[in-house]
């Protein structure tokens, strides 16, 4: 039997504690409720040492400009939820749809309500700088959205200095659909998007297995191809401080 003694004794943890898992950094994604691609991207693409954490703002399984817009009050609870102890080093809104319908200076200001200790970004402004680092000004633009989605985002994307040579996108409503579209098909539909004077492709929304074409996309165009998740976490990579080169997802991840 322990004795008194043995069994209040504490322990020295003076030398206990290292840097744990994710030393390197910590980075938060607020998702869909109805998302089903971007965790795995993430994982794919995360390099050693870096944490990657999710939390998730209701919205119906339709994405319209109405329910994309409806998702401002969220983000800021949601972003709570990521590690409270203030350890993370950036939160982003991982929807390309729902960044540009918001607004980006909204989206930043919400997830800083919510995370006060990260910096904030969102996968629309990943986009935007993802482009421009590639030197690209005249983008075609492949999406799965409805009309009045893609319009909204050709305004954006004008806005922000980009020329729209060519925009289409597959009139999908269902974030529960837009996740089963083959990336042999999102190739093809990509490749049919482009245009001659595009400087860049871009196949927009986190939902589409694009990560898994990009590679061979651009070997095929001759030019960069940027999708959502391959330049959402580029851009919250380089805003931890961290520039790991990550082949096979195109030239921005393997160059920039």
């Amino acid at each position: 039997m322990p004795t008194c003694t043995q069994v209040h004794q504490t322990c020295d943890l003076g030398n206990a504690f290292d840097g744990g898992r994710h030393a390197r950094g910590k980075i938060g994604f607020v998702l869909l409720a109805t998302e089903q691609t971007i965790e795995d991207d993430m994982f794919a693409l995360r390099p050693d040492g870096v944490g990657i954490h999710f939390a998730r703002a209701p919205i119906p399984d339709s994405i319209t400009v109405e329910s994309l817009a409806r998702q401002a009050d969220a983000l800021a609870p949601a972003a709570a939820t990521l590690l409270p102890d203030g350890s993370l080093d950036v939160v982003c809104y991982a929807c390309t749809s729902g960044s540009l319908v918001i607004g980006e200076d909204r989206v930043h200001d919400e997830l800083r309500k919510g995370a006060p200790g990260a910096k904030a970004t969102s996968l629309i402004a990943g986009v935007l700088k993802a482009l421009r680092t590639v030197g690209a000004r005249r983008v075609a633009v492949a999406t799965p959205y409805l009309g009045e989605i893609n319009r909204q985002e050709a305004d954006y994307m004008a806005a922000a200095g980009f020329e729209i040579t060519n925009i289409q996108g597959l009139n999908i409503e269902k974030d529960s659909d837009m996740i089963l579209v083959r990336p042999g098909f999102i190739a093809e539909f990509g490749a049919s998007v482009d245009t001659p004077d595009a400087d860049a492709l871009f196949i927009s929304c986190g939902a589409l297995r694009s990560i898994e074409i990009v590679d061979i996309l651009e070997q095929k165009l001759g030019k960069p191809v940027i999708c959502s998740n391959q330049a959402m976490m580029w851009d919250c990579l380089r805003l931890a401080g961290l520039n790991d080169r990550i082949e096979g997802y195109g030239e921005l991840l393997r160059d920039h």
